[in-house]
């Protein structure tokens, strides 16, 4: 079954009046410097590709956004430059990264952004010419030094998406507070079965981890603290740990609230960091947090802290193994902008790492569906939210970025080239010699 969603309503900066804060946004407020060779070369290949993928590209006339024309059922996306030259001179200047700052800046928009993005993304080895990736280098940066994770890295990783602003979140996720992908029964997903379809993610982990009373669980990423809630609800003892102040504040109320304090304790700490012995370790969409360079040290810090007999769940998206190596060597849109130092794995890459720290994976599920649905309802409830964002001082650029990441992500999904993984692992009892 085919399901067609209405596109929701972008923020606008209009093109020939914007006013994007130059101290906030320095390299959104004024296309960068670039030779016009490259942003020629750019301008023929972006336009070249545009000829071999199912979207619409037109015009927006004088520079201001047109107004939003509905999409008929089975018509193709259409991309609208408003700016073309300064789109094309960000991408010549910074390729992808280029790009992002572009629809931020208000040069582009879409009638169907999560549909033109889903198009770009299951074409994505196809829109340059085999011949020019080798010149991918000119085009693509390395990730700064200090986006590392190292324990104080990490920190301040963390801390500038997830301190952003309790606040802000709670305006489009659902009542738990839960920021990873759900388990919908059925779909189209809606916003009445949101929160029995966080829950139902929450639970198939603790089952996969066989969480039940007097169970000691380490949760590695506490988030808004409901998994811990609902550990601590089925009688476990739980330790939960994160790195973000907001989230641990505001955890520690719900679970105050919920009179299960002498269950749960809220702790700001590293999990490099972490001592003792668990029965069961649970980590939700934390391992994208880690980089690749701390993927030993994770799995190894997983290996050590469980209890003979032990159990881990883990819920992780990924992506193919070739698009992560190159992933893992570029400084992306997202990396700049949303999760600084991130890095989605690949299925080889967690069988490899959690496997050379004494690891064996049992069980392996994924359910990328879900969380195209899950970002759908995000998205558009963030959209809903758009004066309330405003009022919590975030300003239009904010707005265009994060309707952008949110869109980017559902494209992941829909077209594939992401996946959400649930898995569990045990300690691996099989001798060295015989591997």
């Amino acid at each position: 079954m085919t399901v067609s969603y209405p596109p929701t309503q972008q923020s606008v900066v209009p093109a020939a009046d914007r006013t994007v804060d130059p101290a906030r946004w320095p390299d959104v407020a004024h296309p960068p410097r670039t030779s016009a060779l490259r942003t020629a070369i750019a301008r023929r290949i972006v336009e070249r590709a545009f000829t071999r993928v199912p979207l619409r590209i037109r015009h927006g006339g004088d520079g201001r956004p047109a107004s939003p024309v509905p999409l008929q059922s089975g018509a193709l996306p259409t991309l609208t430059l408003h700016r073309p030259e300064a789109f094309h001179r960000r991408i010549g200047a910074g390729g992808l990264i280029g790009f992002g700052e572009s629809y931020m800046a208000g040069e582009w928009e879409s009638d169907d952004l999560v549909g033109a993005l889903t198009v770009l993304a299951s074409h994505v080895d196809e829109l340059v010419p085999a011949p020019l990736r080798r010149l991918r280098g000119a085009w693509v940066r390395r990730r700064p030094e200090q986006q590392r994770n190292t324990p104080e890295g990490a920190r301040d990783n963390i801390q500038s998406h997830y301190d952003l602003s309790n606040e802000l979140f709670s305006l489009f996720l659902d009542p738990s507070m839960s920021y990873s992908s759900a388990v919908f029964a059925a779909f189209p997903a809606s916003p009445a079965t949101f929160t029995a379809a966080q829950h139902r993610k929450i639970d198939r982990l603790l089952d996969l981890a066989e969480v039940g009373p007097g169970t000691r669980l380490l949760e590695i990423g506490t988030g808004w603290g409901e998994l811990a809630l609902r550990a601590a609800a089925r009688g476990a003892e739980v330790l939960t740990v994160t790195l973000s102040e907001e989230q641990a504040d505001l955890a520690r109320t719900r679970i105050a609230a919920a009179g299960l304090s002498d269950r749960v304790t809220v702790e700001l700490r590293d999990y490099r960091h972490v001592e003792g012995s668990f029965d069961a370790v649970v980590s939700v969409e934390m391992i994208e947090a880690v980089g690749a360079e701390y993927w030993p040290a994770y799995f190894a810090a997983l290996r050590g802290l469980l209890a003979p007999g032990g159990r881990v769940a883990l819920q992780a998206i990924t992506m193919p193994h070739e698009r992560m190596l190159v992933t893992a060597r570029t400084h992306t849109w997202i990396s700049k902008y949303i999760f600084p130092g991130g890095l989605i794995p690949s299925r080889e890459a967690i069988a490899r790492e959690s496997a050379a720290a004494g690891l064996r994976i049992v069980e392996d599920a994924g359910f990328g569906d879900h969380y195209a649905e899950t970002l759908r309802l995000w998205r558009e409830e963030f959209g809903r939210q758009a004066a309330a964002v405003d009022a919590l001082g975030f300003d239009v650029v904010f707005r265009r970025m994060w309707e952008l990441y949110l869109a980017y992500s559902e494209a992941g999904f829909r077209s594939r080239y992401l996946d959400v993984r649930q898995i569990l692992l045990t300690a691996d009892h099989t001798p060295e010699t015989a591997r």
